[in-house]
């Protein structure tokens, strides 16, 4: 939700050329997708990648419908290590500089996952978080597809 750094985007985006898994990016953008450096991170596998845009999270809510969501967050309930993931699940993280939205993750508490960071440092990444996680579930999938 509302990614802010290019190179962020554009290194998921290798992550989801490599897996095949979908990247919906969600409300306002930090940057065109037009980027230089978003293209550049990417690097030449952006063809390789199903790509979706959303204005909010309500209309991408419209296209996930029925299927589990696991929302990433410092503050989230379980460690990510614990959740039992299918190829239904619907992974989401917010942006680098605040995260999920707070009335997000309280609408979806039940929902939340994190991984867990010292006291004192605020957060990961977020490609350092999405790549972790999202080949965590894969894992756990047993690497369907790869």
């Amino acid at each position: 939700m509302e990614p802010e750094i290019p190179q962020n985007t554009g290194s998921i985006a290798r992550l989801c050329a490599a897996t095949g898994i979908p990247l919906h990016l969600v409300g306002r953008l930090g940057f065109s997708l037009d980027s230089a450096a978003l293209r550049r991170a990417g690097l030449d596998y952006w063809e390789q990648v199903c790509v979706g845009v959303h204005r909010d999270f309500e209309s991408f809510l419209e296209v996930v419908r029925g299927r589990p969501l696991r929302l990433y967050t410092r503050r989230g309930k379980r460690l990510y290590t614990e959740v039992e993931h299918t190829s239904r699940d619907v992974l989401v993280y917010g942006s680098e500089s605040a995260g999920l939205p707070e009335g997000l993750v309280s609408e979806h508490a039940e929902h939340t996952v994190r991984v867990p960071v010292r006291e004192g440092v605020r957060s990961l990444n977020l490609a350092a978080v999405v790549h972790l996680t999202a080949y965590h579930a894969l894992y756990r999938m047993g690497f369907p597809g790869l």
